[in-house]
């Protein structure tokens, strides 16, 4: 009977603190929102994970997460830009009790339940890079309006070519279905229309490098006026000037576009690309946690008209968007100021 006893009583340890050792993990090295139940768990969901733009984003929102303290930083996303698996991932974090959700959603209908979903349940949701449905989120973190981007680029362009350049454009820009560059877009079209130059066509690879590249080369082939192209998002604008120097154009057909200035440094030094259009991406991550955290803390409540984000000051909230700043112009002359 004692022997049987004691058998039962190391069963039930072995449970209890099996139970109790199992409770923490982590996620590309964060930690869960069991972890240190005196802190939040804030999640970063990019587009894709895996390129430089959106690793360099993580890389602010790590900073924020060390200032601030209470904050335990999850960073995590498809690979391949899928938008259903980051409705699943949405899913997922909210049964798994985050505090908040940060989205720049690939396709914002098929993320929108989810987001919604998770709202309901109780956790901050606020997207940041790209917008969704107003009513899946509480705030938009934006790098930059759409008037400026699409201006900017529309105005690089020009002044890279000449003002008295004529010819085809082209814009090669990412889903279809993406909010941040068909709100561009919707810029760049008018902008145009007031210079020499003829939008042709625009194409639509997806956040895929090797279709970037190919429909690239297959403007270049096509229109034989072309005399730039826009690269407007991260993988496309590289894809681009890969296929201009490839086709060995480069000189004879412009490229511009929205990159981090690490990836386009050699197509500047190049003579391909003469001006990179960006904004400071690790200030972006940076910001989005600041403002996530304010959010679930109550720092930051509607109809507030500046925030304030650490390093950066007080910034500028035009209803439900906290506005990171300017655009930022990279060249050969500064773009090797510049790490990220």
């Amino acid at each position: 009977m004692k022997r049987m006893l004691g058998f039962v009583l190391v069963v039930a340890l072995t449970v209890v603190f099996g139970c109790t050792s199992s409770t923490t993990n982590s996620t590309n090295g964060t930690n869960s929102p069991s972890d240190n139940s005196d802190k939040m768990t804030i999640c970063l969901l990019p587009k894709i994970k895996g390129i430089a733009y959106f690793s360099s984003c993580a890389e602010g929102a790590r900073e924020a997460a060390e200032e601030l303290g209470n904050v335990n930083l999850t960073y995590d996303g498809p690979t391949d830009g899928d938008a259903r698996k980051q409705a699943e991932m949405i899913e997922n974090w909210m049964v798994d009790g985050v505090h908040a959700i940060c989205v720049s959603p690939s396709a914002p209908d098929v993320v929108a339940g989810a987001m919604k979903d998770a709202r309901a349940a109780g956790v901050k949701v606020i997207t940041w890079d790209a917008d969704a449905r107003p009513d899946t989120r509480s705030y938009f973190v934006n790098q930059a309006t759409a008037q400026a981007i699409g201006e900017g680029l529309v105005e690089a362009m020009v002044s890279d070519l000449g003002a008295d350049t004529e010819g085809d454009v082209v814009i090669i820009s990412s889903d279809a279905t993406s909010d941040n560059q068909n709100s561009w877009i919707e810029v760049m079209k008018p902008a145009l229309a007031k210079t020499k130059l003829n939008l042709a066509t625009i194409k639509y690879p997806g956040e895929n490098a090797a279709n970037a590249l190919a429909d690239s080369q297959d403007v270049l082939k096509k229109y034989p006026h072309l005399k730039g192209i826009f690269g407007i998002s991260s993988v496309s604008f590289p894809g681009a000037a890969e296929a201009v120097e490839q086709a060995g154009r480069s000189g004879e057909v412009l490229v511009t576009g929205l990159s981090t200035p690490n990836d386009m440094k050699r197509f500047v030094k190049s003579g391909t690309v003469k001006t990179v259009v960006l904004w400071n991406t690790v200030d972006l991550g940076y910001l989005t946690v600041y403002v996530a955290e304010a959010l679930h803390t109550g720092k930051l409540v509607a109809g507030a008209t500046s925030f304030n984000a650490g390093r950066l000051g007080e910034l500028k909230v035009e209803g439900d968007n906290v506005l990171l700043g300017d655009i930022l112009r990279f060249t050969a002359e500064n773009i090797d100021k510049y790490d990220f």
